[in-house]
């Protein structure tokens, strides 16, 4: 299959600014909680579980997971191709915010942020320096699976601030981070895993 052209991120942006003018309107009605914002239990609006990843809790919120999309998305949409990205991007962003509301007692989650997280995580484990460095030093799957928590730890807790959903940026770190050493978006080229230099 033919590599991305970033695109995918393009096409991404433009969801997020659809849905979050679908949140204007819909809150006229007061309607928002239902179609967005994902709570639980997951499955009295289990759309939510989709819609809440291009949803946003305002313009800033909005524009911070734009900007960091484009940082970590665009060498990741790249590097493989549309379909891939968009699915990687739903997945990653469904298992952070379920995973945020069910070990969480806050309430509900919006937001991309937990797929972009998936998208650093990818790009951590995912490119050629990290592909090298594993089969140099080979580490059994448990290790593997400790440092990659220990990373996705220390990340999270870097980056966290009020309000932050904390255990879905923690999950789609650690997401990405597997995905990125599986190498599952990898669309068959002669190496594993992304390579953020030919972004």
């Amino acid at each position: 299959m033919a590599r991305g052209s970033g695109m995918a991120v393009l096409e991404l942006l433009f969801v997020f600014f659809l849905v979050y003018l679908l949140q204007i309107v819909t809150a006229f009605a007061g309607i928002v909680a239902e179609l967005f914002v994902l709570s639980a239990p997951v499955s009295e609006n289990p759309w939510t579980v989709v819609t809440s990843i291009y949803a946003h809790n305002g313009p800033g919120h909005l524009l911070s997971n734009a900007v960091a999309l484009v940082v970590f998305g665009w060498p990741v949409a790249r590097a493989t191709t549309k379909v891939r990205f968009h699915l990687f991007v739903v997945a990653s962003g469904s298992i952070a915010g379920v995973t945020q509301v069910l070990v969480s007692s806050a309430g509900g989650v919006l937001g991309a942020s937990g797929a972009v997280f998936a998208l650093l995580g990818y790009l951590l484990a995912g490119n050629r320096l990290s592909s090298s460095l594993a089969r140099i030093v080979r580490l059994p799957t448990w290790a593997s699976l400790l440092v990659f928590v220990a990373i996705a730890a220390v990340v999270t807790l870097a980056t966290a601030s009020p309000g932050v959903a904390l255990i879905a940026h923690f999950a789609g770190l650690l997401v990405g981070l597997l995905a990125g050493r599986l190498g599952l978006l990898d669309t068959g080229s002669s190496h594993q895993g992304t390579d953020p230099a030919h972004a």
